[in-house]
C-alpha cells in the first residue's frame, strides 16, 4: 500500500520525474511515525555561515571544528567564534552531488599539544573523457590562532570513474582500533555496477591507514579492485559510523522512498538495483527487500524518504537519555531524526522539526549537537537542551 501510494503520488507530479538527484528525493509528505517524539527539545544558537557545507567533524582534543564546503573550500572554525580559511585544498571537480567531501582525523591523535595532525580528505576528481570519480587524499593539517593549513595532502585511493556528477557518496570511518579507513563509494548512478565485484562502485570498501587493500578482506582472493570490498549492493551511502560495540551502520538513500539504515557486515549484499523498499523514480516497481532473503535486509527503512546527509551515533552526557542511539540529519524531512538499536534491528523513536535541511551532524566535546543547514548561506547551528 505505501508503494501503490507513492507511485501514484509520483505520477501525479511531472516534476518529481526530473528529480536526478538525491539531496531532493522524490517522495510527498514526510509524516514522523505514530508514537515518536516530536517535543522541541534544543537550544538553539547560530554560531555561522557557510556555502554549500558538506561535512564537518571536530579536531580530536580541540574545540576546533573543521567544515568542508561543496565547491572547494575547507573552513576551520575556531573555539573564539572566529572562521578561517584551511589552504592547500585540493582541486576538486565541482558540480551536482560532486565537489569537496567529507573529513576525518585520527582519533589516536588526540594530544593538544600536537602541532600537525594526520587529516584524510575526500573529493571528486576529474578524468578523461568527461569522467570523474571520488578519491580519498591524506595529508597533514596543522591550525595556529591566525591561519591554517593542509600540507603533504595526496591521493591514497580513487573511486573508478565514470560519466555523471551523481551518487558519489565518499563518507570516510575508523575501525575503532584506528588500524582501518572504511569508504563508502557509491553507484554513481549507474546501478547495476553496484552488483559487479570487478569494479568498487556501489560498495563500502575497507583499507589499510595508506589506502592499500586491507588483510582479510572478504574477497581478497579475486585479486585487483575486488580485494578493497568489504560489502556490496549499495546505492548512495552518505552515513557510515561504528557503534559502541564496534558495529559498522551505513544511511542509505533510497530511490523514490526506501531510505536505509543497514548494519554493513563482510561480503554482504544489499541488493540495490535488485531490491529496495523505494520504487523507480518514473513510478516503475523495484521488488522489495522481503522478497529475495539472500540479500541483506535494513534494520530500518524509510518510504516516504527521509534524504538523510549524515548521522552520529551519540555517547555524550548532554543529552543523557540518547546515549546509543543514531541521530540521522535529514535535508528533506528538515529534521534531526533519532533511532533507538535493539541488536540488529532498529526503530525511529524520535523527529524533531529543524524547519530547514539539516546536512551534517557531529557531536562537540561537551555532548553540544552541532549541525549544519545545507545550501547557500547555511548555518552552523549548536544545539543544547532545553
Amino acid at each position: 500500500m505505501i508503494k501503490q501510494a507513492l507511485r501514484s503520488a509520483i505520477l501525479l507530479s511531472s516534476s518529481s520525474l526530473l528529480l536526478a538527484s538525491c539531496d531532493a528525493e522524490a517522495g510527498g509528505d514526510i509524516p514522523p511515525a505514530p508514537g515518536i517524539d516530536t517535543s522541541d527539545p534544543f537550544t538553539i544558537e547560530r554560531m555561522g555561515e557557510f556555502q554549500e557545507p558538506w561535512a564537518a567533524t571536530f579536531v580530536p582534543g580541540t574545540e576546533t571544528l573543521v567544515i568542508t564546503e561543496q565547491e572547494g573550500a575547507i573552513k576551520a572554525f575556531m573555539p573564539n567564534g572566529r572562521t578561517l580559511d584551511v589552504s592547500g585544498a585540493p582541486e576538486v571537480d565541482y558540480g551536482g552531488q560532486g565537489g569537496m567531501g567529507d573529513v576525518a582525523f585520527l582519533e589516536s591523535e588526540t594530544s593538544a599539544s600536537l602541532g600537525t595532525r594526520t587529516i584524510y580528505l575526500t573529493w571528486a576528481e576529474a578524468g578523461s573523457d568527461g569522467k570523474r570519480g571520488a578519491v580519498v587524499g591524506k595529508g597533514q593539517f596543522a591550525c595556529a590562532a591566525q591561519s591554517c593549513s593542509i600540507t603533504g595532502l595526496s591521493v591514497i585511493w580513487r573511486q573508478d570513474k565514470v560519466s555523471g556528477r551523481g551518487h558519489y557518496s565518499h563518507r570516510l570511518a575508523f575501525s575503532p582500533d584506528g588500524k582501518y579507513l572504511y569508504v563508502s563509494s557509491g553507484d554513481r548512478q549507474k546501478k547495476d555496477p553496484a552488483q559487479d565485484l570487478s569494479n568498487n562502485l556501489g560498495t563500502v570498501v575497507r583499507l589499510t591507514l595508506d589506502g592499500d587493500p586491507a588483510q582479510g578482506n572478504p574477497f581478497a582472493e579475486r585479486g585487483g579492485v575486488s580485494s578493497q570490498i568489504w560489502s556490496y549492493g549499495h546505492r548512495n551511502v552518505l552515513g557510515l559510523q561504528f557503534d559502541a560495540e564496534g558495529r559498522l551502520w551505513d544511511l542509505e538513500h533510497g530511490p523514490a522512498g526506501g531510505d536505509e539504515f543497514n548494519l554493513v557486515k563482510p561480503a554482504a549484499n544489499y541488493g540495490w538495483p535488485i531490491v529496495s523498499n523505494g520504487i523507480q523514480y518514473s513510478g516503475g516497481d523495484i521488488p522489495d527487500h522481503s522478497t529475495r532473503p539472500e540479500f541483506a535486509t535494513p534494520a530500518i527503512s524509510w518510504t516516504p524518504v527521509i534524504a538523510p546527509g549524515d548521522y552520529i551515533f551519540y555517547d555524550g552526557d548532554m543529552f543523557s537519555d540518547w546515549k546509543g542511539d543514531a541521530l540521522i540529519a535529514g535535508m528533506k524531512s528538515e529534521a534531526i531524526i533519532r533511532v533507538s538499536i535493539d541488536g540488529e534491528t532498529a526503530s525511529e523513536t524520535g523527529r524533531y522539526d529543524m524547519g530547514n535541511r539539516i546536512r551534517e551532524i557531529v557531536q562537540g566535546p561537551d555532548g553540544a549537537l552541532w549541525v549544519l543547514e545545507d545550501g547557500e548561506n547555511a548555518g552552523l547551528l549548536k544545539l543544547t537542551p532545553r
